[in-house]
């Protein structure tokens, strides 16, 4: 990655949060989106330069620096007879947004990045801080993977509402929150699906979302990316790649204790059982 794209990155993951130079660099350093060839830290006069010679990706303002665009696209300037001739779009290569997604080093507890998280699509990543904190089946697992990933999804409107709101506090129907909990034990009231048209969207009682959420914000890490590429496809890519603990669909490494106990929840829900 170029110096230049990993300062979008950083912008991107702030959700439209301007920063100082001395803010990117500290973030720069702290992550390994761009190394310098000597191994040592970035300079802030290092970074204030590389913003300064690219002005049509990077607003200033006030010693603030931010994106000038968060779509992708960015117009270049008129021609003196005021005519448009082209655009300039963001693009991050598909690799590098897998990278910059899983890279541990990026993840952060829901706590310390939720009012980041911006009213954007792309995609999203959940990690477990400590694999000890789970059943001994699922713990088995990951420590046979020698990875903490528990799952990968895309939000293809808003990473707030889908990640945040619906996986992440319960507010909606999100596929991560139900397998979650469903994986710690917890079942729906029994009959509660009785009558509805969706027979999948199983939900806990309100004193055990709130269980949930609580054991979800201790123990878990999560991180993000802001794009409009194809959510779809690459979700589909990281999920094979990685096999995150929770994911089912197209996931060729996906657990079947995970599935069974999904679809208790679903029968007690049904009134099956």
């Amino acid at each position: 990655m170029t110096l230049h794209e990993a300062i979008q990155q950083v912008l991107l993951q702030a959700g439209g949060k301007s920063l100082t130079v001395p803010e990117i660099t500290k973030i720069l350093n702290a992550n390994s989106w761009y190394s310098k060839k000597d191994g040592s830290d970035l300079k802030s006069s290092q970074v204030g330069a590389r913003i300064k010679n690219y002005p049509h990706l990077f607003s200033r303002t006030n010693n603030l620096i931010g994106l000038k665009s968060t779509t992708g696209i960015i117009p270049k300037k008129s021609t003196p007879k005021q005519k448009q001739v082209s655009v300039k779009k963001i693009v991050l290569d598909d690799n590098l947004m897998m990278k910059v997604l899983i890279n541990e080093k990026n993840f952060k507890s829901i706590a310390d990045c939720e009012q980041n998280i911006p009213e954007a699509p792309g995609l999203y990543a959940v990690r477990i801080k400590d694999i000890k904190a789970l059943d001994t089946v699922f713990l088995n697992v990951l420590a046979e993977r020698n990875d903490t990933l528990m799952y990968i999804g895309h939000a293809s409107k808003s990473l707030r509402k889908r990640f945040l709101e619906e996986e992440l506090r319960a507010i909606g129907h999100g596929t991560f929150f139900r397998t979650m909990g469903a994986v710690l034990g917890y079942v729906p009231e029994k009959g509660s699906l009785i009558g509805k048209s969706n027979q999948n969207n199983y939900k806990f009682a309100p004193d055990h979302e709130q269980e949930i959420i609580q054991w979800m914000e201790e123990h878990l890490i999560v991180n993000w990316i802001a794009t409009d590429t194809d959510l779809k496809a690459v979700e589909a890519k990281l999920i094979k790649e990685h096999m995150p603990l929770l994911n089912i669909a197209g996931n060729p490494g996906v657990i079947n204790n995970v599935r069974m106990l999904r679809n208790k929840c679903k029968a007690i829900a049904r009134g099956d059982r």
